[in-house]
């Protein structure tokens, strides 16, 4: 008789997950699933709003990272009105995005990802947190990320209106600019950004690389797919978290497409399954082949390791540097998924050099922050890199501007057939003979860990249909009464 293990909730992660692992009669993994048992209906109650309503309603979706909408769906209206946003305007947007890109990146490092190595993969679970990290760096070293943290997620509350959900970006530009005073703090606090992100890399070079087994455990097979990879890219195919085309490189590193984010449904459809609220987007000209990897599968990969594969360089110089002692350790392109921790921070070297080049580029101070919208509305499609990914909004409006249709390609479900297939290769590499221990679900956790997924906007119904399933159980654990509804036997 097989076994069941199930991982509910798993940790460390936006919104909620479960991991259901069947065991056969040897104790071996006979299969392994991903499931996330929540869902958000974002795009069905958007249709009959203002559209320009979209910039203050989808940031809503997530408290984690309401900036990545609010950018992508201003963008987006900026497309539906096409209308050119200034260039003061734009920096801004850019500073903003930036420092949220560099404070979100930091808190997966250090609270959610990084305990796995700073503390260790088979640490006390008490201990595999924010405050077992503390414990190994020092409480001085903690408190550097809460101040920087703190002090970078300023620049987003006074240009954004506020850090949750903000509410500064228009049609065609942004709703205020800088101060004097402004400029002299955020160019502080930028330039001490980058003297952190130096921190994070030698701190993951001293705690990571320097330690033989963490390094095997990143190059190994159990925690590795070859799959292809999307990110945007300026003209030069360098990173760009803001803005640009979307480029897709093959499981060798040869592009396979780049094209413009309106023309994303020429690129890109979905496919669903019945155990799971996520959508699963794959590669149209490859096809949908099921959860495997490979150059004849249609599965990609998005946010921090696949935008690095999916580009040639960096923006920055110090980031480029420490994107080239990434590729030289781990090959280039890199499948080993763990290896999203080590491009995270890469990533936040990038976020923190470009906030200082905002900075000290006159046009910041400029006073044209907004070009206001004459068109008439049909259909918009915004795209950021938001941390966890490639995020697509799409807007389809009556001459009203009255969303008729509202399309997210969130980014964690571009990664969620990856996670799947991470899961389950990690719970068969880890799980033999029966032998289950906290330590080693742990570890099967790190394989969707890396990918920082949230889940919060990441679930969707295609069928417009909520399955759901309430099982009520007394105090001695047994069940009382079991709903459902739209579950199939």
């Amino acid at each position: 008789m097989g076994r069941r293990v199930t991982i509910d909730p798993i940790t460390r992660l936006e919104g909620h997950g479960k991991i259901e692992i069947f065991l056969d009669n040897k104790g071996d993994v006979e299969n392994a699933y991903f499931q996330v048992p929540e869902m958000r209906g974002f795009e069905k109650f958007s249709e009959g709003r203002m559209v320009e309503e979209m910039p203050r309603i989808t940031p809503k979706i997530c408290g984690v990272c309401p900036t990545a909408h609010h950018m992508a769906a201003a963008k987006a209206l900026d497309d539906l009105y096409k209308v050119e946003v200034p260039r003061t305007g734009r920096l801004i947007r850019e500073l903003i995005y930036n420092a949220f890109t560099f404070e979100d990146h930091a808190i997966h490092f250090y609270f959610l990802g990084g305990p796995d190595f700073v503390v260790g993969p088979d640490a006390p679970k008490a201990e595999r947190n924010i405050l077992g990290v503390i414990g190994k760096v020092g409480l001085e070293i903690g408190g550097q990320v809460i101040d920087i943290r703190h002090r970078v997620r300023d620049i987003i509350t006074t240009l954004g209106g506020r850090v949750i959900h903000p509410v500064s970006c228009l049609p065609g530009g942004v709703s205020r600019g800088l101060t004097a005073e402004n400029r002299e703090e955020f160019t502080k606090t930028a330039k001490d950004a980058v003297e952190f992100a130096k921190f994070s890399l030698k701190l993951f070079e001293d705690v990571v690389l320097a330690n033989k087994t963490y390094v095997d455990l990143i190059v190994g097979d159990i925690y590795q797919h070859q799959t292809y990879y999307m990110g945007l890219v300026t003209e030069d195919n360098e990173v760009d978290f803001y803005d640009g085309m979307i480029r897709v490189v093959t499981p060798d590193g040869k592009e396979f497409a780049k094209f413009k984010v309106q023309d994303w449904l020429k690129h890109i459809s979905e496919h669903t399954e019945s155990w799971s609220y996520v959508k699963f987007p794959f590669l149209k000209k490859v096809g949908w082949k099921g959860f495997v990897d490979g150059p004849d599968s249609g599965v990609y990969r998005v946010a921090p390791l696949a935008r690095l594969n999916a580009s040639e360089k960096m923006r920055t110089p110090n980031s480029q540097a420490a994107r080239e002692q990434l590729f030289d350790t781990l090959g280039f392109p890199s499948h080993h998924t763990l290896g999203y921790h080590w491009a995270r921070l890469v990533e936040i070297m990038q976020a923190a050099e470009r906030m200082v080049e905002i900075m000290e580029d006159p046009d910041i101070m400029g006073d044209n922050i907004r070009t206001i919208p004459t068109a008439t509305p049909t259909r918009g499609v915004g795209v950021v890199e938001a941390p966890r990914g490639t995020l697509i909004h799409d807007y389809t409006t009556d001459e009203r501007g009255i969303v008729k249709q509202a399309n997210l390609l969130v980014a964690t479900v571009a990664n969620a057939a990856p996670i799947c297939m991470s899961v389950e290769r990690a719970a068969r590499g880890l799980i033999k003979g029966g032998k289950v221990d906290d330590g080693l679900l742990n570890m099967v956790e790190m394989a969707f860990r890396a990918y920082d997924p949230c889940f919060g906007c990441a679930t969707h119904s295609l069928p417009g249909q909520m399955p759901l399933e309430v099982v009520v159980k007394d105090a001695d654990g047994d069940v009382v009464k079991r709903i459902s509804q739209f579950i199939k036997d």
